[in-house]
């Protein structure tokens, strides 16, 4: 299980932080920090999040509330983010919301 990914479905609600080193796909509720040193996140469309996610690559589909720090950040159409962004490399979709300021390539 050299790169395993780990799911949260929809209808999965967590009240706290999550900490994970390989792939994530999350599409249930969060209240609280989502935490990889260098992992992929990928809030899917059903995804609620309410906190601060630190990865080394989001792709967002899903509405987050809180601050995006990562390598690599992809807000998609469907995205709804309020919040910072800090990343080294951001690519957003026509239609993705942006509620926030971004800090690009430092």
């Amino acid at each position: 299980m050299a790169n395993a990914t780990n799911v949260l479905a929809s209808g999965i609600e967590i009240t706290g932080s999550i900490k994970f080193s390989n792939d994530m796909i999350i599409d249930g509720k969060i209240d609280g920090e989502i935490t990889s040193e260098k992992g992929k996140v990928t809030i899917g469309e059903n995804a609620r999040i309410k906190g601060d996610i630190k990865a080394g690559e989001v792709k967002l589909y899903g509405k987050v509330d809180g601050t995006i720090k990562s390598e690599r950040c992809e807000l998609k159409s469907s995205s709804e983010l309020k919040g910072d962004i800090t990343t080294k490399m951001l690519s957003t979709e026509e239609g993705a919301v942006l509620c926030g300021r971004t800090d690009i390539g430092g």
